[in-house]
């Protein structure tokens, strides 16, 4: 598999919206396609229209089983990119807690 970075153009309202929508990307993908896709991680994007696009790193066969996989969910695949490396200068930070 080769790793590909798929961006998401305004798709979103919300990120509970989004959150709805990775959980059933994750469960098909895991269902209908776990030889050919491997969601890896997503960043949500602020739009200039006020909704939210994404970023998504995933593994895949190809760039069509991404787009067969996005059309299943019913989310957009508007660019898929090739990866043609991965440079960490430091992981991805973890989530600070919601102030109460």
């Amino acid at each position: 598999m080769k790793t590909y970075a798929i961006r998401r153009k305004n798709a979103w309202q919300s990120p509970e919206e989004a959150q709805q929508v990775a959980a059933r990307s994750g469960q098909v993908a895991n269902s209908d396609f776990p030889d050919d896709i491997r969601w890896i991680r997503s960043y949500l994007l602020p739009e200039d229209d006020g909704t939210l696009g994404t970023v998504c790193i995933y593994q895949a066969s190809s760039p069509e089983a991404i787009r067969r996989h996005a059309h299943r969910v019913g989310m957009p695949a508007d660019e898929i990119f090739d990866v043609a490396d991965t440079i960490i200068i430091r992981p991805d930070p973890a989530p600070e807690p919601a102030a109460s």
